[in-house]
């Protein structure tokens, strides 16, 4: 393959791991707030109203942010029934075709959260809760989240395409 898109994978392949390792500390974080909930009820009888919803967008953090990375890992669930009996070269070109289905969903996702983002920052939407939390932090994450993911698959196209034609996965590392 031709050196700027190797120079692409490369870069995807590692800004995709940097930022799914951060991501799976976040279900650090999200454990935290919900110990600190548990024992701020149950020693002190004073529950707050901001940990259910600050773990749910923790949550939604973690889920959007490491969703490269696990596509990095090949570690999205599939259809298992043909596939795992298929040859290397047989699975690469069946992904290649596949892929742009994904890519089309998340060009769409994309397009769909863009627009939530922007009206989210335009007309400062909050939730609807006693709370009222801005949701535009997290849709800003939920945006790059599928960029992240999106850029991905890219990536993956670029390597089923060399598998197809016989390279080896290491030689895109």
């Amino acid at each position: 393959m031709l050196r700027p898109i190797r120079a692409y994978v490369r870069f995807v392949d590692k800004l995709n791991t940097i930022v799914g390792k951060f991501a799976m500390m976040l279900i650090f974080l999200m454990m935290g707030i919900l110990l600190c909930e548990s024992i701020s009820r149950t020693f002190f009888d004073t529950p707050h109203i901001w940990t259910m919803e600050s773990a749910q967008f923790t949550m939604a953090a973690y889920y959007m942010l490491g969703g490269g990375f696990s596509l990095l890992l090949r570690a999205h669930v599939r259809m298992d029934v043909l596939y795992s009996r298929w040859f290397t070269k047989t699975k690469a070109k069946v992904d290649r075709f596949t892929i742009f289905f994904m890519i089309f969903y998340l060009v769409v996702l994309l397009y769909g959260g863009l627009s939530s983002a922007s009206y989210s920052l335009e007309y400062g939407q909050h939730n609807h809760t006693a709370w009222a939390p801005p949701l535009a932090p997290i849709k800003i994450i939920m945006v790059i989240g599928i960029i992240l993911m999106l850029l991905q698959a890219v990536a993956t196209f670029f390597k089923d395409m060399a598998k197809a034609r016989g390279e080896s996965e290491e030689e895109w590392s």
